[in-house]
Parts: structure tokens; C-alpha cells; sequence
């Protein structure tokens, strides 16, 4: 195990490792160990949960997306592969990077990653079939069911700048979404929470039984974890929708 520093021991002392925190004291509690971190940049708020499911079974596999409310407090890098019209419609819809088979071959050759989500026609998609090792292991690889390979270019791109990020389940049965900044106030990063936590409720697999949230945390970048009451959190969702 990494020997921690000083200041990180200060700050995990501010957490009680027995008790699990509304997303309200949550958020401040993180806040509070910010402050002690004193890091030198704007750290990245993260969702992590644990899910009742078994992800080697397909019928188990929890994926999706959503538009945070506040977005991710930074400007996302988009590439739209495309070709014909949809050129033209990305570049208007403000994309990074658009073009078709000669930005494929530029990943594939150069190994060039300069963005943060990648969105495709799906006439485009057999020939992204060989970027799978690329861009799969960063999660960049576009899928119809999170929004990134679709026909309606222009709401893709719209979405993506707006703070649209994708979850996915991973083998140990968890789910990490970054929800926003640690400077961000409390009131945005509960909904931005509050947003992804419907998300992944949403994606529930039909066939799954038994409890479906095991537990949840938030964290920054480098801070340790704050357990999340999952009562007290349904209520601020329940709370939300009503």
C-alpha cells in the first residue's frame, strides 16, 4: 500500500468510516477535506457505486448516459466521424474535430487521442471496427445505447458540450461517473448526483432481484471516500422528482 502523506491523513480524519452521510453532509464533508488536501488544482467529483449485478452475464451489463444538469466544469474535446451532410451538421453543432476515414486512420496510426467523446453515423461504424483497441480500454468507443452513434448528429454534439457522460459497469460490479468540480457549489453537485443516481436506476437490467445498490461513495480525484446513506439518498431523489 502507498504510504500516505501527512495532509491526507489529516484529511481522512475528518470522515467517520462508520457512518454513511446524506449527499447534503456528504458534499460538505468533501469540501471540508478539500481544504485540508490543499490541492493545487480544481479536483473532479466522483460517483462510484457498487451494483447487485454479475457483469460477465450479458442480460446483467448496466450502461447509459446522461446530460448533467451543470455539466463537468470543463469544455469537452468532440470528434464527429461522418461523412456526406453530417460533416457540415457537426461543424455547425460546434464539434472539435470532424471528418470520416482520414481521422480513423490518423487514430490508428498515430495513436491520437485528443478528445474527450467520439461520436459516429452508424454507416461509419464497420470502418471504427479496428480503433476497438484504442479506443474501448479509454471508453471513447461510440455505442448506439449511450447516444454516441446515431444519425441526429446535431444533438449528439449539443449533449456532449453540454456535460452528456457515459457510465458503464465494470467486472468488479461498480460504476464511476464523474459528477463535476469540487469548486462547484453544494447545490449543483447534488443535482448532478442526483442526475446520474436516476440514470443508473433507470439502466437497472430487467431480470436483476434483490437489492440493486449496494453502496455509494464520493470523492475527489485524490481524497478518500465519503459512504453515502442510500436511504437518506432515494429520499433526495424521490425529493427531486416530485
Amino acid at each position: 500500500m502507498a504510504k500516505r502523506g501527512k495532509k491526507y491523513l489529516e484529511a481522512l480524519k475528518l470522515i467517520d468510516k462508520e457512518k454513511t452521510y446524506s449527499l447534503n453532509e456528504a458534499i460538505r464533508k468533501l469540501k471540508e477535506v478539500s481544504k485540508v488536501l490543499q490541492r493545487k488544482f480544481d479536483e473532479t467529483v466522483e460517483f462510484i457505486a457498487r451494483l447487485g449485478v454479475d457483469p460477465k452475464y450479458a442480460d446483467q451489463m448496466v450502461r447509459g448516459s446522461v446530460v448533467l444538469p451543470h455539466g463537468l466544469g470543463r469544455e469537452l474535446k468532440v470528434l464527429v466521424i461522418a461523412q456526406g451532410e453530417k460533416l457540415k451538421e457537426a461543424e455547425e453543432a460546434g464539434a472539435d474535430y470532424v471528418g470520416g476515414e482520414e481521422l480513423i486512420n490518423k487514430i490508428a496510426n498515430e495513436n491520437w487521442i485528443d478528445f474527450d467523446v467520439v461520436i459516429a453515423t452508424p454507416d461509419m461504424m464497420p470502418k471504427m471496427a479496428k480503433l476497438g483497441k484504442i479506443l474501448g480500454p479509454r471508453g471513447l468507443m461510440p455505442n448506439p445505447k449511450v447516444g454516441t452513434v446515431t444519425t441526429d448528429i446535431k444533438r449528439a454534439v449539443t449533449e456532449a458540450k453540454k456535460g452528456r457522460v457515459e457510465f458503464k459497469v465494470d467486472k468488479t460490479g461498480n460504476v464511476h461517473v464523474l459528477v463535476g468540480k469540487i469548486s462547484f457549489d453544494e447545490q449543483k453537485l447534488k443535482e448532478n448526483i442526483l442526475a446520474v443516481l436516476d440514470a443508473i436506476i433507470k439502466a437497472k437490467p430487467a431480470g436483476i432481484k434483490g437489492q440493486y445498490i449496494k453502496n455509494a461513495v464520493i470523492k475527489t480525484t485524490m481524497s478518500p471516500a465519503v459512504k453515502l446513506d442510500l436511504a437518506a439518498l432515494q429520499k433526495s431523489l424521490e425529493t427531486k422528482a416530485a
